[in-house]
């Protein structure tokens, strides 16, 4: 696996996988931003690799976004939602203490503003009583392989799917799971 710097093309950058924190240690190292989600990071990267310049990004006002003191069963969730302390004792308060914002959840809310309170509460007992499984996001490449790997592998251990990840990781391409990841056990 390549070093992470700046002599790195944006394609070559693209075809390994990097940990948030190594994407974080190169942005301080350039002087580039570290807030935001590994894709933003990602992207900023990118940027930074194509044109030597950093990414110019909008910055949100955050003194214009409305915070919901008092939330009530008929509250509308509203346009931005964001799972934040008080919406969580509130959901709690209804639900029970094993309340979790697990992320289908969050992509429900995010997704209804128009929808309310008492209509996410049913949103989320139908979740939890789903079996469907969870898809996980782009940027978590690491828990998706994991559970691939225990898929097509019943009996083996934890530290069996980390040498078959890290194996993985260290390879040009894609990071999804095969069965010839294995090798790396024998």
């Amino acid at each position: 696996m390549p070093k992470l710097d700046k002599n790195l093309s944006p394609e070559e950058f693209k075809e390994y996988y990097f940990l948030k924190e190594e994407l974080k240690d190169f942005c301080r190292t350039e002087g580039l931003k570290i807030s935001g989600s590994k894709g933003d990071l990602e992207n900023r990267i990118i940027h930074y690799l194509s044109t030597g310049e950093e990414l110019k990004e909008h910055s949100v006002d955050r003194n214009s976004t409305q915070t919901l003191t008092e939330i009530s069963l008929n509250s509308k969730l509203g346009e931005n939602f964001k799972c934040s302390e008080d919406k969580r004792i509130f959901f709690e308060k209804e639900i029970g203490s094993g309340f979790k914002f697990k992320v289908k959840f969050q992509k429900w809310l995010k997704s209804n503003p128009d929808k309310t309170y008492r209509d996410a509460i049913e949103a989320y007992l139908e979740i939890q009583n789903s079996n469907e499984k969870t898809e996980i996001g782009k940027q978590f490449q690491y828990n998706q392989y994991i559970r691939d790997f225990f898929e097509d592998n019943e009996g083996k251990s934890l530290d069996d799917a980390i040498r078959c990840w890290k194996y993985k990781k260290s390879l040009k391409g894609h990071n999804k799971y095969e069965k010839s990841d294995l090798e790396v056990l024998l």
